[in-house]
């Protein structure tokens, strides 16, 4: 990237900004059109839109493209949603547009090609932060933007959990920030989840599967049965069928937190001490009684037979 011709403010400004420049810049530092349209007929910058230039002729790595979309965007826009949540550190959720949102009322028209653009009703300077010099919402208010625009409750609740998991923020700030914006899609689903998150999981889930049961005729569990594991130490599990044939069904609902690879290995070795020779042991993920009901039911259906009944407790 050649910029040894450029003044020397110009030239900081574009290496702060990943080699693209907006026209109106190039305009304020005396670069005008003239010069812009035979560095690019001579092959040395290109350009990106009606109104960024590139100052190199090769592709555009995913830090240009923010720019590019910001400048383009024009002053005020920030990254929001996935792209901010990936520039903040996310892994595993990244999206090809560039996500950029700007105040109703200040767009400047369709967005740059490869950039998705939103107009948000509700915004908030506060929300915005920046880093490296790029302007982007902080982690919460892209997260609940990015789990409020997903087509479904899984992707939502997903994303969400994974921006928990992934120490980007808590679950207390993400509900806080929810609360915040007001009715938008999948509400119920992300509330519910952040409850898991905060560490009642277990309450909820058993409320959950309880009312499952009630609704498909399943036998109702019995629920924080005690257990003696193999070293005397109590264990309480979840849900226990007591079938009327003498089989036992050992059921063990983890909420998101159990990914964490340490408690995932507790959960684990937990579930082989308390179980005893014969019995079936179960593990279903707390969301799935809420998303994903007729998979649970399928399966219940298969381990328990509904005609045999439960028995209470000896």
């Amino acid at each position: 990237m050649r910029m040894d011709a450029l003044p020397g403010p110009l030239a900081e400004l574009a290496r702060a900004q990943e080699g693209c420049l907006g026209r109106s810049q190039l305009r304020r530092h005396g670069v005008g059109p003239d010069v812009v349209r035979r560095r690019v007929g001579g092959g040395r910058w290109q350009r990106v839109g009606p109104r960024v230039v590139a100052l190199h002729a090769g592709p555009l790595p995913a830090p240009a493209q923010r720019w590019a979309a910001l400048l383009h965007a024009g002053p005020g826009a920030c990254l929001g949603a996935w792209t901010a949540l990936a520039v903040h550190g996310l892994e595993g959720w990244d999206r090809d547009d560039v996500h950029v949102v700007v105040a109703r009322g200040r767009s400047r028209g369709e967005p740059l090609a490869g950039s998705a653009l939103h107009l948000s009703h509700r915004w908030r300077e506060e929300d915005v932060t920046e880093r490296g010099g790029v302007r982007l919402h902080r982690v919460e208010r892209a997260a609940v933007d990015a789990a409020a625009w997903s087509a479904g409750e899984r992707t939502a609740c997903g994303l969400l959990a994974a921006v928990v998991q992934q120490r980007l923020t808590t679950s207390a700030r993400l509900a806080a920030a929810l609360e915040g914006v007001g009715p938008v899609r999948h509400r119920g689903a992300l509330v519910a989840l952040l409850e898991d998150l905060a560490g009642g999981s277990q309450a909820m889930s058993e409320v959950d599967l309880a009312a499952l049961c009630r609704r498909h005729r399943l036998p109702p569990p019995v629920r924080q049965a005690l257990r003696v594991d193999g070293v005397g130490r109590r264990r309480y599990l979840d849900a226990e069928w007591h079938l009327a044939d003498g089989r036992r069904v050992l059921l063990e609902v983890d909420g998101v937190g159990h990914l964490d690879p340490r408690r995932w290995y507790d959960d684990l070795l937990r579930a082989a001490e308390v179980s005893r020779p014969g019995e079936t042991v179960l593990r279903l993920p707390a969301l799935a009684l809420r998303l994903d009901e007729a998979r649970v039911v399928a399966l219940l259906r298969a381990h328990l037979d509904p005609d045999s009944g439960s028995r209470p407790r000896a």
